[in-house]
């Protein structure tokens, strides 16, 4: 009989549970590198060469699997946000943040599901997507005040047009060219009209 992954004492996983842990996060993220978002649990456990039932175990949703993986670039986008506010000019700043935004959603297929989900399976995981809200929220205010950015536009918008604009850069062949390109018209159109 296998020995079950138990917690230790302390809450913390025992070696063993870490590593296979590890394993399974390590395989999900070459699948999502690779623009396979479907992470079937089966999948996951052969290639990480761990029962079906470790994984579940672990992750015992998709969708907290999906979480494990992109909270860690949640953190990173609110790290940006930071040194984006701390810029001079709130243009340059908004613009870094987006810049920064769109190329981990490129890296990691799974961030905008995460931050288009309706729902979280983990408590950290709406404590960072309330912080990115609160984050462009203050980059946007900065932007409104200086006159860079149409009032009208809010942070949902930016969230959404980011997800779109992800998507159009995936499927339009280079995504070096499309990013570069595509976030260029969307600044330009955050900007006021001419008066």
């Amino acid at each position: 009989m296998k020995k079950r992954e138990a917690p230790a004492e302390d809450g913390a996983l025992r070696a063993d549970a870490a590593r296979n842990r590890e394993r399974v996060l390590a395989v999900a993220r070459k699948l999502l590198a690779r623009g396979d978002s479907s992470l079937q649990m089966n999948q996951l456990a052969r290639a990480a060469g761990v029962g079906v039932g470790t994984v579940y175990r672990h992750f015992p949703t998709r969708q907290d699997l999906l979480e494990a993986l992109v909270n860690e670039h949640l953190q990173a986008l609110l790290d940006t946000a930071r040194e984006a506010e701390a810029s001079d000019e709130p243009r340059a700043g908004l613009q870094r943040f987006l810049r920064a935004l769109l190329d981990l959603m490129l890296a990691d297929i799974g961030l905008a599901e995460v931050l288009n989900a309706a729902r979280d399976a983990h408590p950290q995981t709406t404590q960072l997507k309330a912080g990115f809200l609160a984050a462009t929220e203050r980059l946007l205010a900065r932007a409104h005040r200086s006159g860079v950015v149409r009032a009208e536009v809010q942070a949902d918008d930016i969230r959404r047009l980011m997800c779109g604009l992800e998507h159009s850069v995936r499927i339009g062949g280079n995504p070096k060219v499309y990013a570069d390109r595509y976030l260029t018209i969307l600044l330009d159109g955050l900007r006021p009209a001419p008066r």
